[in-house]
């Protein structure tokens, strides 16, 4: 069995972070964004504004990472967050992925979120699969939410699939 150690994301991994999400991006597949995060930019959307992020090492490689954003800066929403998750093309098919989702669910939860939701492409089937498997289910779909601006599928209007997945530990009151 792989040995996955999780750890906070550092500076000093942002070679190997956009490396890992510009993979995904040119799948087309990822997401909107047509460019990999820089740090400043990682820092801010994972780090700085209340959100959370973990990376996931193989034999002192990064493999992936995962990460939590705030959904709005209302109170109301406070507990939701919306996932993200990356695996190097190496690492797929060894059960990063899984790995790397089930300690984002159970960091998740030690901070107190009760609702974690995903964006999924619908041709992004391996990403559909993971959440799945790890307690998301669908609950609807954005149509033409977006246009892309890169990539062979520029121009298109593309639908996204909306997963939650609710804490079974952080109670609702």
């Amino acid at each position: 069995m792989m040995d996955i150690r999780f750890r906070a994301p550092r500076e000093g991994d942002v070679t190997a972070l956009s490396a890992i999400d510009a993979a995904g991006l040119a799948t087309g597949h990822a997401s909107f964004r047509s460019a990999p995060y820089d740090w400043q930019k990682f820092a801010r959307t994972y780090l700085e504004d209340k959100g959370f992020a973990l990376v996931a090492e193989v034999d002192g490689h990064l493999a992936g990472w995962a990460g939590v954003a705030t959904v709005s800066d209302r109170c109301v929403y406070r507990g939701v967050g919306e996932v993200s998750i990356y695996i190097a093309p190496a690492s797929k098919g060894q059960g990063v992925g899984r790995a790397t989702l089930e300690a984002l669910i159970r960091l998740s939860e030690e901070r107190g979120y009760w609702s974690l939701i995903a964006q999924i492409f619908p041709e992004n089937e391996a990403s559909l699969a993971l959440h799945r498997a790890c307690g998301f289910r669908t609950v609807g779909t954005r149509e033409k939410v977006g246009r892309m601006s890169f990539g062979p599928l520029k121009d298109t209007w593309r639908d996204t699939l909306m997963l939650e997945r609710r804490s079974r530990i952080v109670g609702i009151d």
